[in-house]
C-alpha cells in the first residue's frame, strides 16, 4: 500500500492508499460520516461507511475534532460532484495528534482575529489558495530570469546607505558606526550589471513607512533587474514580458487555487496580451483633469488616481517619464527635457496600483555627484556607487516588482496582508 498526497489523488483511482492528513470539518448522520480533509497538498473529502468499517473507527470518525492530524487508509474514487474530482473510502483511522477547541472554526471572525492566529489561519482553504499562488510566481520568477539569461546577484540586507533617502528606513547599530535594514537592492544590482551584463536580486526590502493602506506592508519581498547595454524601452518590453509570463504560469498551474479565491480566469488572461499601453505622466495629468481630479503637474499619484488611470485599459499600462522632482536621484534626465527623468511605473487594473518601478539610470558621473548632493546625501556614502560611472559606464536600466502587491492583484485579494505568510503591519509584529 503506497503513501501518497492528495493533490496525486488522480493517479491513484481505485488504489487502496494511506494518507497522512488533518480534518478541518466534518458532518455525520445515520451510517454515514464525510470528513473534509487537508494534507498541505490539497484538500478533498473522506467518506466514512458504517457498513464498511469497524465500529471503533465509524465512532472515531464521528467523535473526531477539528485539527485532529491522523493517517487514514482507504481507496480512491472518482468524485464529479466535488470541485477536486476524488475523494477516499475510508478504510481505516489512525490518529497521530490530537486536537481541541481549535479557535478558527468554520463560522466568521473578525480580520485582527484571523490575523493574531496567522499561524493557524494559514491552514484554511483561502489563505492556503493564496500562499500556493505566492510559490508559483517565485517559482516562474526564478524560470523567466533564467530562461533570459540573467543572474541572480544577492543584494545585502544591512546597508550603511540608502538608495533613496533613510527617512523611512529602520535604523541599527552596526557596531561602531550607522546602518540601515534594506529598502532596495537595486544600488547593488547595478555594481551586478556591470560584471555579469543582466542581474536581478531577489529578496526582503523595509520600509518604516507610517501608512496604513492597503498596499503597503513594513516587510516584503522585491524582485530587482538590472540590465547592462539597455535602454528604457528595452526595459519595458521585459517588463511586460515578465508580467503576462507570471500571470500565465498561474492559471495554468494554479487553477484550483483560483478557483477558491474566485478570481476570474478570463480576466486574468487579458492581462497576458502584450504589449500593454503607455501612457506619459503629462498625458496622465491631462486625463486626470478632464475627469474631475484636483491634481496640478508635478504631484506624484495617490491611490485614487492610480485607479482611475488604470480603468481606462484592459492591461496594466505603463505611465512614462514622472517629474525629476518626485523621483530617486539615480534615474536618468530626459535627453530634451530637464524637468522629467526616463522612468515608467507600471500601474495594475482593478484598482491594485503600481506593481512595478523603474528607469533608466544616470550614467554621468558629474550628473549624478550633483544629484546626490541635491537629494541631501553624503557622496562618500555612495563613492562605490559614483565609480560605476568610472570605470567603463554604459547605458543600463532596471525595475522593480513588489511581489505581495503583485500578488494581491493576481489573486484578487483585499489587501496585501493576504499576499504574505506573516504580515508586518505598523501595528502588527505577531505572530
Amino acid at each position: 500500500m503506497q503513501q501518497i498526497n492528495i493533490i496525486n489523488a488522480k493517479d491513484h483511482v481505485d488504489e487502496k492508499v494511506k494518507i497522512g492528513v488533518w480534518l478541518t470539518n466534518k458532518r455525520s448522520s445515520g451510517k454515514i460520516a464525510f470528513l473534509q480533509l487537508r494534507d498541505g497538498t490539497a484538500f478533498f473529502q473522506g467518506v466514512v461507511l458504517k457498513n464498511n468499517v469497524s465500529e471503533e473507527v465509524f465512532e472515531l470518525a464521528k467523535e473526531l475534532r477539528q485539527e485532529t492530524s491522523m493517517w487514514i487508509t482507504g481507496v480512491i474514487h472518482e468524485d464529479s460532484r466535488s470541485k477536486f474530482g476524488y475523494e477516499i473510502a475510508v478504510e481505516d483511522i489512525e490518529v497521530i495528534g490530537e486536537s481541541e477547541d481549535y479557535p478558527i472554526t468554520p463560522k466568521e471572525h473578525g480580520v485582527d482575529f484571523l490575523m493574531d492566529h496567522r499561524h493557524l489561519w494559514l491552514r484554511s482553504s483561502r489563505p492556503h489558495a493564496t500562499m500556493v499562488i505566492r510559490n508559483e510566481v517565485i517559482r516562474a520568477t526564478y524560470e523567466f530570469f533564467n530562461k533570459e539569461g540573467f543572474t541572480k546577484i544577492d543584494a545585502p540586507i544591512l546597508t550603511g546607505s540608502a538608495p533613496e533617502g533613510t527617512t523611512d528606513l529602520f535604523h541599527t547599530e552596526y557596531f561602531d558606526r550607522d546602518a540601515y535594514l534594506s529598502q532596495s537592492g537595486q544600488l547593488y544590482e547595478e555594481a551586478g550589471a556591470m560584471a555579469f551584463d543582466k542581474v536581478f536580486s531577489f529578496g526582503p526590502t523595509f520600509r518604516a513607512e507610517k501608512s496604513k493602506t492597503r498596499r503597503h506592508l513594513i516587510e516584503f519581498w522585491m524582485i530587482e533587474p538590472e540590465m547592462a547595454f539597455m535602454h528604457q524601452e528595452q526595459s519595458l518590453e521585459i517588463q511586460e514580458q515578465y508580467i503576462a509570463f507570471l500571470v500565465q504560469n498561474v492559471i495554468d498551474h494554479c487553477k484550483d487555487a483560483l478557483e477558491v479565491l474566485g478570481r476570474d480566469i478570463d480576466t486574468l488572461k487579458q492581462y497576458t496580451q502584450l504589449p500593454y499601453p503607455r501612457i506619459s505622466y503629462d498625458e496622465a495629468v491631462e486625463m486626470l483633469k478632464q475627469n474631475g481630479f484636483d491634481v496640478d503637474w508635478g504631484v506624484d499619484f495617490g491611490s485614487p488616481e492610480e485607479t482611475f488611470l488604470a480603468d481606462q485599459f484592459k492591461q496594466p499600462v505603463f505611465v512614462l517619464n514622472y517629474p525629476k522632482a518626485i523621483k530617486a536621484f539615480y534615474m536618468k534626465e530626459h535627453p530634451t527635457r530637464k524637468d522629467v527623468v526616463i522612468c515608467a511605473d507600471l500601474l495594475a487594473p482593478e484598482g491594485y496600483g503600481e506593481i512595478i518601478g523603474g528607469s533608466e539610470r544616470a550614467t554621468d558621473y558629474d550628473y549624478l555627484y550633483d544629484q546626490i548632493i541635491k537629494s541631501g546625501l553624503d557622496p562618500k556614502e555612495y563613492s562605490w556607487y559614483l565609480d560605476l560611472r568610472k570605470y567603463g559606464s554604459v547605458p543600463h536600466s532596471g525595475f522593480g516588482l513588489g511581489l505581495e502587491r503583485a500578488i494581491t492583484w493576481i489573486t484578487g485579494e483585499d489587501h496585501v496582508r493576504e499576499a504574505i505568510p506573516f504580515p508586518r503591519l505598523l501595528n502588527r509584529i505577531y505572530p
